[in-house]
């Protein structure tokens, strides 16, 4: 893994919303005391989603609200990547994964759109803004690849077509429902049910229908005689 330092610009302060610091106060509630830095990964998260990324001023701010030492809370930040160190496009930061399974699947076509529609390279701002974009490894939706995640949610079962469309609908704040984009339900095979396709096997309407034959064999031994 690459090196991961924080961006050499930051905001001068950090605080929390007055929801965000309510949220926090609840969560940092669920542990017993001296244990309150089983918190840092929720808040570091909570903190990326206000701010769009995790600043140094975040990172200070949550190592004094949980008790920790600053370092402690950097190397949390700059262990996991799913922490963005530097500033990323305002309404949406599109992560594509790169990993096997969606390469083969046209994980590559996402890119080129990424860098045509919002900016060259990795991490830099489409002109207004708005974008940003990068490459990463697996995003764990391997059966509906290819796919992108923005923040929490993923994108799954993507073309360049609808790749378009979704940054189409961040940019006029419609983005649509996050999961599979050809329609298809969560996981399910793409062309439809292949087994079990009768519906009074999920209705209860066959429980006891079906009975053993007195001469069937027994289990784990032959037909009788």
């Amino acid at each position: 893994m690459a090196v991961r330092r924080l961006h050499h610009e930051q905001p001068p302060s950090f605080a929390w919303t007055a929801e965000n610091a309510a949220w926090a106060e609840v969560v940092i509630k669920r542990y017993p005391p001296g244990r309150q830095a089983s918190a840092v990964i929720p808040l570091l998260w909570r903190a990326q989603e206000q701010e769009g990324w995790v600043t140094k001023p975040a990172i200070e701010f949550i190592a004094e609200q949980l008790g920790m030492a600053y370092i402690r809370v950097l190397e949390v930040a700059t262990f996991y990547t799913m922490f963005l160190l530097q500033p990323v496009g305002k309404k949406a930061h599109i992560q594509v994964c790169g990993t096997t399974p969606c390469q083969l699947r046209g994980a590559e076509d996402l890119i080129k759109v990424c860098k045509s529609r919002i900016a060259a390279h990795p991490f830099e701002m489409s002109p207004d803004g708005a974008f940003s974009w990068e490459e990463v490894e697996c995003l764990g939706a391997c059966v509906n690849a290819p796919m992108v995640q923005v923040l929490k949610d993923t994108y799954e079962d993507l073309t360049p077509d609808s790749l378009n469309a979704l940054i189409d609908g961040f940019a006029s704040g419609n983005p649509p429902a996050p999961g599979p984009q050809n329609g298809r339900q969560y996981s399910a095979a793409e062309g439809g049910e292949t087994t079990l396709t009768d519906p009074s096997l999920y209705d209860g309407s066959v429980v006891g229908k079906y009975k053993v034959p007195a001469d069937a064999p027994a289990e784990g031994g032959d037909k009788p005689a």
